[in-house]
């Protein structure tokens, strides 16, 4: 696996291609760019036969250990590894810890285990169960273990910090030993953790004896949306940055949110996984980015005035969703984004436009918000089909063009487009 850059800016972003991936090495990615998330190997509403109506795909594919877990048994039983056993040879697979979007308690680390939560319930992994199920699961890719609890306090101690990075590096060293003995991973990547919550000294620590090991790339734990404050982020991220080599891919877990994505992408990381799509869904809302950079910034309707919400920041107060009268948000629901528009509002109800007017998406092209509209209140299961489409085709798209903009030097005229606070729909 190697990672090529055509641009680096100080400090900052990195554009370039992640080459030779997987045991093949065949396959590429562009960067920054995504992943395809999954559930248990198959992305959420989507069968394999209609996610490929879509082009392209991330070539990388994540899976997490928490949803397959239970299954240990039957994949040590099969042999040939999860790529065959679902059916996705065409990819290249990544296995992490923990699905992003599925709530774990804290206080179940110790330093010889952490806990993953599936269907079942907690399931405890020594380090020798991890890297039995990474035998039996044969990735390409695959995060080490790592205690990661520490985002999910509101004032974690300092020593608590310190022993995250003491745990996470015993851990890595001890899966890189069994890796390097067992027949059935050679050929795959590790991915060292960065943990070290909101303390830029046990952060620093941790970057910079995860780069001493013979890892692939670098998994940046601790800075999922809602951890902590955007502009603390980006300022830790940056600091990582600088002490990682630049030659292996950062990628950056719990961080989707299109403007949070943006901000991550000039503090220098390279990947994000792909769940805020099934997170619009879910919401029953349809992505909605204006990602034309061709046009001139008055006839898009962006002027001086226009607000935009600044990177690093808060969704502005004054902003509120739109959303139909029966739509309240449930506990725990996360909030409506301005990236998105809300099909269940009632004013869609005779909008026969497609979602997004010039999106090729097998949705936009055979179907009109009214349709969108009527499969949500009448509960249709087809309505998660047609949105989770659209949604992976708009996020994809996303990062093209965020690609695109970086290298034609367009990125503050990409941020006016795209993060702006109130969207006209």
């Amino acid at each position: 696996m190697k990672l090529e850059l055509s641009r680096v800016v100080q400090g900052g972003y990195r554009l370039g291609v992640l080459r030779e991936i997987g045991r093949a090495a065949t396959s590429s990615l562009e960067v920054p760019g995504c992943l395809l998330y999954t559930r248990c190997g198959t992305v959420p509403h989507l069968t394999q036969e209609t996610l490929h109506t879509l082009s392209p795909l991330p070539s990388v594919t994540q899976l997490t250990l928490s949803t397959v877990a239970e299954h240990q048994e039957v994949l040590e039983e099969y042999k040939d590894g999860f790529k065959k056993f679902a059916g996705l040879q065409d990819t290249v697979l990544y296995c992490s810890l923990h699905d992003p979007l599925t709530p774990r308690p804290a206080g179940h680390v110790t330093n010889k285990t952490v806990s993953v939560w599936g269907s079942g319930g907690r399931i405890e992994l020594t380090v020798g169960r991890f890297m039995a199920m990474q035998k039996a699961l044969r990735p390409d890719l695959y995060q080490s273990m790592a205690d990661g609890e520490t985002w999910q306090g509101d004032a974690t101690s300092r020593k608590r910090l310190r022993k995250s990075v003491d745990r996470t590096l015993a851990h890595l060293d001890e899966c890189l030993l069994i890796h390097q003995q067992t027949a059935e991973l050679q050929g795959a990547e590790v991915l060292g953790v960065v943990e070290g919550g909101d303390c830029l000294e046990e952060r620093l620590r941790s970057a910079r004896e995860t780069a001493k090991r013979p890892v692939g790339g670098f998994c940046l734990d601790g800075f999922q949306t809602g951890s902590m404050d955007g502009s603390l982020r980006t300022q830790l991220i940056s600091a990582v940055a600088g002490e990682l080599p630049e030659d292996k891919p950062r990628l950056l877990q719990g961080v989707g949110r299109p403007d949070e994505v943006v901000a991550c992408v000039e503090a220098g990381v390279d990947l994000f996984e792909s769940f805020f799509p099934f997170q619009v869904t879910e919401r029953g809302c349809a992505l909605t980015f204006d990602l034309d950079l061709s046009l001139d910034p008055e006839r898009a309707g962006i002027t001086p005035s226009t607000p935009v919400l600044e990177l690093g920041e808060e969704l502005d107060e004054t902003w509120q969703p739109e959303r139909g009268g029966d739509a309240e948000l449930e506990d725990g629901e996360e909030t409506m984004t301005p990236f998105e528009m809300d099909l269940k509002d009632t004013k869609y109800r005779g909008d026969f436009r497609p979602l997004v007017e010039g999106c090729g998406c097998y949705c936009c092209t055979n179907h009109q918000r009214a349709y969108l509209h009527h499969l949500l209140v009448t509960n249709e299961l087809l309505a998660g089909v047609l949105l989770m489409l659209h949604n992976t085709a708009q996020y994809t798209a996303f990062f093209r063009a965020l690609r695109a903009a970086l290298a034609s030097d367009q990125l503050e005229l990409f941020k006016a487009r795209v993060l702006r606070i109130k969207r006209v729909v």
